[in-house]
């Protein structure tokens, strides 16, 4: 990341809105993920909601407390489609989700495995990486590692194709680099959404 940019992160305001979707959620706004997590104040989610009223994204509370608000958010068809994949099923299936729940439906259930995590009354959720379109045998080398023994780290722990999931991480920090200077200068976060994932389509 260049001075240059790392100079208004430096100065951006940490606890607004828009300076933390840029930060958090840059690959899933133009386009090269199809879902992050973010994380913010409670007294924000209002904002978010009013923010991707009418684009193309959704967002999905997965914990809430006085002080911090987790949420899923994402693109719902191509999501959909993500997790239908074979591969991703399989690993699904093995964690309990049945292949014919609906997308709202393993929502529902990630979010309670979730929250029993936080709560202690259960093993991490490992599913969250397919959730977040984790390369599958990543996910499955961090299940079966436990987190351990990873040939690199950035955005994900990698356990196969190192240079190539480097590149990923590189096109991802461009993202951030190219929205951070489109809010610096003078774009709303409205406007980048609506740029790059154009407007929810209503019949």
């Amino acid at each position: 990341m260049s001075s240059e940019v790392i100079d208004i992160i430096c100065h951006m305001d940490m606890k607004r809105i828009q300076s933390q979707l840029v930060l958090q959620c840059a690959p899933l706004i133009v386009g090269l993920k199809i879902s992050n997590l973010f994380v913010t104040e409670p007294k924000s989610l209002r904002a978010l909601r009013t923010i991707l009223h009418e684009s193309d994204l959704s967002f999905y509370v997965l914990s809430s407390t006085e002080d911090k608000v987790t949420c899923f958010v994402f693109r719902e068809k191509s999501l959909d489609r993500y997790l239908q994949k074979k591969e991703n099923q399989e690993l699904l299936t093995e964690m309990g989700y049945n292949e014919n729940m609906s997308l709202t439906q393993k929502m529902l259930m990630f979010r309670r495995r979730y929250r029993d995590y936080l709560e202690g009354r259960c093993d991490f959720p490992h599913e969250m990486g397919v959730f977040l379109e984790y390369p599958i045998e990543d996910v499955r080398g961090f299940i079966e590692n436990e987190g351990r023994n990873c040939l690199y780290s950035g955005y994900w722990k990698v356990y196969e194709d190192v240079e190539a999931k480097k590149e990923t991480f590189e096109m991802y920090e461009i993202a951030k680099e190219t929205l951070v200077c489109l809010l610096a200068g003078g774009m709303s976060i409205v406007e980048i959404i609506e740029t790059f994932c154009g407007r929810r389509k209503v019949a």
